[in-house]
């Protein structure tokens, strides 16, 4: 079985984040997200909207993820990749080159494109500005 990682907050989902999670899961049978807890959020200077365990539910219900973790720090990369036997890593392109040294560790380093026209600070701003 092939098993994929990726991390994001996932805040206000939206149709963006479902096009990142359909096309990660393409590379493998078995999709873990590693999701930002609030206080990790804090330490990036990021508030989410939803709190931890509300995006977690809701990435749960996504069809294309099979198993949720939290993301508590930028350095658990290369531990969740051994514990949960990772094959593939993907994340957004906007990181493109940021990862690369995950290759290291045996595994295949993906950047997806983003959708263009959608993003969770491009709602934040539209909202804030109506």
């Amino acid at each position: 079985m092939k098993r994929v990682i990726t991390y994001g907050t996932f805040d206000l989902l939206h149709y963006g984040h479902i096009n990142l999670l359909r096309r990660a899961k393409q590379y493998g049978d078995y999709l873990i997200v590693a999701l930002s807890t609030d206080e990790f959020n804090k330490e990036k200077g990021k508030k989410s909207y939803f709190s931890y365990e509300k995006r977690k539910m809701l990435v749960e219900a996504i069809r294309y993820v099979d198993l949720v973790i939290p993301e508590k720090n930028w350095n658990q990369k290369i531990t969740d990749i051994k514990e949960y036997h990772i094959d593939t890593f993907v994340i957004g392109d906007d990181w493109k080159g940021k990862f690369d040294y995950l290759k290291d560790e045996g595994i295949n380093v993906v950047y997806l494109p983003r959708t263009p026209e959608i993003s969770t600070s491009q709602i934040k701003s539209d909202l804030y500005n109506k």
